[in-house]
């Protein structure tokens, strides 16, 4: 590699030829210094300053943690800094290790993981660009998990003496570092709006956990109401020989038994209890936690300590954790009494995605606890718009990008039922008519494609989306491709569940008819890409539409490629992921495609947040000249993987050219 330029697959050089340095006795491995300079002796290297503020492109020391930094501080981190170029396969950082540096992600993909007792890989998180790690083993002398370069990677080096002198002069900066993840909003955000993000990184081990408090089955309900009164409790743990795991009985559980059943005081809680038990781990985020919540809708979790299970967690102690958090969109959700209360808290939406992509929080882990809102108030709409009996007689289901769990921005509904036989339809029809006229009143406007519950085309029985499927299938045209497309995406979120799994089965069945496979594949390669062959960004007059050039062409070629495999997941990170493990899918070319599709959905919300603040309607489009140039390069990079990825389809779908 010596003397020749860090020229890597997918990404633009950053550095020429006289910045690269030979492996040598005298130099880091690997390592690559600022264009002006040589790498001959660390020494040398150290005694002449690392590479200036003007010369770290990139790096952007104004963000969080180097914000926290002073004038002088950033000045003296700026002048000795070192760039670093770290092959893939290269473990960067070797867990129980001391480390020489911190690593400041510039471009690539790093994998952090350990090895158990058998000696197999253990993954726990990956790193992008902008992601600093290393800092812990600089701090405590001993890396805690190993790192290594899951791509080609270049990176800012801060070495560890002139980060330990960091620490000890900065106090805010070095909080930042030893006090925790959930200090880290208040110190660089200094706002209510951090504690939000906080939801995103703190454990739940670190919240005041309500005791776990375990009952036999046999014991009375009379009984079991004392008990939640001496313990200061909202749950008891039901331990039954019946069931390998405890089930859970709430202060509301017994006081239905006994208003609602008529049971008597002197009945057993066992057949009250609620399973499967639904557990978070310590080591899960709070936002893990509140998603299953809203997911399962319930307002408690047991929490386990591995296998043991150490206390419950509900809305209470996340509030007693975050005083000022009182207006936490899933807590309204499940008091809302009205579609105003439902719209009130719905409101609160757009507020959580701005302030969470501000602080960093991953596309998936943003889009899954959106979607987990999203569904919520969708079945709040549903259980107060319908009686009873009629919800069990029905199942509500998301399409496209709601039930893929990739919306982050309100946009048309896209939503479909499945009836039960013998359902009364006049009944049903008015009530799906208020259902979508609340939505829009939420603010989800109606689809203009019709694609609504209200309108009967997708309001039917099983025999009528048997028949709808079999029409699709053999009259495949433009308005079938789209109309089958969302529905491979549907997702139940309301109603009777069971309904939609005959469905489902059609739906999967479609997978053997490599006709059908042949005409939806061929739709992933339509578009032209906006990446020209000579690497440039092409745009018309209204900008790039980055869904059309980038994110369709991943998203529907996934789809179609987990319907020939088989693979019934529909969120396109997990149809990638099972894809790959079904060995349908490069390893090296999944994991590309997932970073991609994080970018790609990264910057669309960029633009959509920036119309939003001009009074403008968001869309697809963005402006390239207007994003940072590692952006641009990463726009770059990311449309080569969807180049690569489209000709994975054609030799998948026997497309050609």
């Amino acid at each position: 590699m010596g003397g020749t330029s860090m020229e890597m697959p997918g990404y633009p050089a950053p550095i020429g030829p006289a910045g690269m340095c030979r492996k040598s006795a005298g130099c880091a491995e690997g390592r690559v210094v600022a264009p002006a300079r040589r790498c001959h002796d660390p020494k040398d290297a150290a005694a002449r300053g690392g590479a200036s503020m003007e010369s770290l492109p990139g790096l952007d020391l104004s963000q969080p943690p180097f914000d926290l930094l002073d004038e002088a501080g950033r000045q003296r981190l700026a002048a000795r800094v070192d760039m670093g170029f770290h092959p893939r396969g290269e473990t960067i950082i070797s867990g129980g290790t001391p480390s020489e540096r911190v690593v400041v992600i510039l471009k690539g993909w790093v994998q952090a993981f350990d090895l158990d007792a058998a000696g197999h890989e253990q993954r726990f998180a990956g790193y992008g660009s902008g992601d600093l790690f290393g800092a812990w083993a600089v701090m405590a002398g001993r890396a805690r998990h190993s790192y290594r370069a899951d791509t080609d990677v270049v990176s800012y080096l801060i070495p560890a003496p002139v980060f330990r002198q960091l620490l000890a002069d900065y106090p805010a900066f070095a909080a930042w570092f030893q006090e925790g993840l959930a200090v880290k909003g208040q110190l660089a955000r200094r706002g209510r709006d951090s504690e939000l993000a906080e939801l995103m990184v703190t454990p739940v081990g670190a919240a005041e956990l309500a005791p776990a408090v375990r009952v036999p089955a046999t014991m009375s309900i009379a009984d079991a109401s004392a008990r939640l009164r001496e313990e200061r409790v909202d749950c008891l743990l039901v331990d039954d020989p019946a069931h390998p795991e405890p089930g859970v009985v709430t202060r509301t559980d017994l006081l239905d038994a006994l208003t609602r059943a008529r049971a008597p005081l002197d009945a057993p809680v066992g057949p009250l209890a609620s399973r499967p038990l639904v557990a978070q781990q310590t080591t899960d985020v709070l936002f893990q936690a509140l998603t299953t919540m809203a997911e399962s809708r319930i307002e408690r979790v047991a929490v386990r300590d591995g296998d043991a299970i150490v206390g419950t967690l509900g809305m209470a102690e996340v509030l007693a954790h975050y005083a000022s958090h009182s207006h936490l969109i899933t807590l309204r959700l499940a008091r809302a009494r009205s579609v105003a209360e439902v719209a009130e808290a719905a409101r609160g939406i757009h507020r959580l995605v701005r302030t969470l992509h501000a602080q960093g929080v991953r596309m998936p882990a943003l889009m899954e606890l959106v979607s987990a809102l999203n569904s919520r108030i969708m079945a709040r709409l549903y259980e107060l718009l319908l009686p009873p009996d009629l919800q069990r007689q029905a199942c509500l289901l998301v399409l496209g990008s709601e039930g893929r769990r990739e919306q982050l921005l309100r946009t048309d509904q896209d939503n479909a039922l499945v009836v039960a036989d013998g359902c009364d339809d006049t009944a049903l029809e008015a009530a799906m008519a208020g259902f979508s006229r609340a939505l829009g009143e939420i603010g989800y406007p109606p689809c203009p494609g019709g694609v609504m519950v209200s309108n009967p085309h997708w309001r039917m029985g099983a025999a009528q989306w048997r028949a709808r499927l079999q029409g699709w299938r053999s009259n495949y045209d433009a308005q079938a491709a789209m109309a089958l497309s969302i529905t491979l995406d549907a997702r139940p979120v309301a109603g009777n569940a069971a309904l939609f799994a005959p469905l489902d089965a059609q739906l999967q069945a479609l997978g053997g008819d490599e006709r059908l496979l042949h005409a939806m594949a061929r739709a992933a390669l339509q578009f032209d890409s906006p990446l020209s062959f000579f690497g440039q960004l092409r745009q018309d007059e209204r900008g790039l539409d980055i869904k059309r050039g980038g994110i369709f062409p991943i998203v529907h070629g996934l789809r179609c490629l987990a319907l020939q495999h088989g693979i019934g997941q529909r969120n396109s990170f997990a149809r990638c992921e099972a894809l790959v493990q079904a060995g349908a899918l490069d390893a090296a070319l999944g994991r590309d495609l997932a970073q991609t599709l994080s970018v790609l959905q990264r910057m669309r919300l960029d633009a959509q947040l920036a119309a939003l603040d001009a009074g403008e309607t968001p869309g697809n489009y963005l402006r390239p000249e207007t994003l940072r140039r590692l952006d641009r390069d990463l726009l770059r990079d990311a449309l080569r993987v969807v180049k690569a990825f489209q000709q994975h389809l054609r030799i998948a779908f026997h497309l050609g050219d």
